[in-house]
């Protein structure tokens, strides 16, 4: 398995400040157009840019989904930045600092393509390449799709000095490009059976820890994490909660570490369990 001293070489880890600014419709339909015009090459297809502004912007979408982790122009960077950067700001960046915090945890349910924590998880799978299903909704699409096909491409290079799956339990780490926040921390984790084993508790458990360990050996501070492995890999959602929180605070208690952890949900049901089980353990 590749630890971050065999990577950090690889891709670049040097994070880089960004500004965005307001577009238009008429300003991104512009650069949808020049944004297919590429990618409709790359498939041998003809341009047609007929369509409306959003009708464009979900080709685009489901374009990159399906796309190798095969190099792109300069050009192409410039303009796919300056639209998701935009994107970035119409949804609204969240403040971390600003959540209430006790004993180092927050929690927070919303967008976490919103977070501006020093580092957002996502839950990956063992190619880490992202999802290439069009407009899946599993957090790994919408990460990719939000960061930029930098993520993918990061991802491909240290797959390829791996020369193999990437194990679960473990983590990576990659610039998050046009997210608020500096990096990803790429995990992957259980794919539960028939019923929950031991051995998938304790991968579980090493997701958390090993992103935590991986956050602190790159100087970071913030870390926000997403439900793991509670969406089609099949993992109870309590009980996923129980083992993200203890793994949490046990690393904080036996590390000392001030690091400040967001606990990120998305529906109203995991907002509920979270609440029961911080306030319980």
């Amino acid at each position: 398995m590749l630890l971050l001293d065999d990577y950090k070489t690889i891709i670049d880890l040097n994070y880089r400040p960004w500004t965005a600014e307001r577009l238009t419709e008429e300003e991104k339909s512009v650069i949808c157009d020049e944004m297919l015009g590429d990618l409709l090459e790359e498939r041998n297809e003809i341009a047609a840019f007929s369509y409306p502004y959003k009708i464009k912007r979900d080709l685009i979408w489901g374009y990159l989904n399906e796309r190798m982790p095969n190099p792109v122009t300069p050009r192409f960077l410039e303009i796919q930045d300056r639209l998701f950067r935009a994107e970035t700001l119409e949804r609204g960046v969240v403040n971390i600092s600003s959540f209430e915090y006790q004993e180092g945890i927050a929690l927070w349910q919303g967008d976490i393509t919103r977070l501006d924590a020093d580092a957002i998880v996502n839950a990956a799978n063992n190619s880490l390449l992202g999802c290439f299903i069009p407009h899946h909704k599993c957090i790994d699409n919408v990460i990719h799709s939000c960061a930029g096909v930098q993520v993918r491409l990061d991802c491909s290079k240290i797959m390829g000095a791996q020369g193999e799956p990437e194990p679960s339990g473990c983590a990576k780490i990659t610039r998050a490009y046009n997210l608020p926040s500096k990096y990803i921390l790429h995990t992957v984790g259980p794919m539960v059976g028939v019923r929950v084993t031991d051995e998938d508790r304790r991968v579980l458990r090493n997701c958390y820890i090993s992103c935590l360990n991986l956050a602190r050996e790159m100087g970071l501070h913030t870390v926000a994490f997403c439900c793991i492995s509670t969406g089609i890999f099949g993992f109870p959602s309590d009980e996923a909660a129980a083992i993200a929180v203890g793994a949490v605070k046990n690393w904080l208690l036996e590390t000392g570490s001030d690091m400040r952890v967001v606990f990120d949900v998305f529906l109203d049901k995991d907002l509920a369990i979270y609440r029961d089980v911080l306030k319980n353990t």
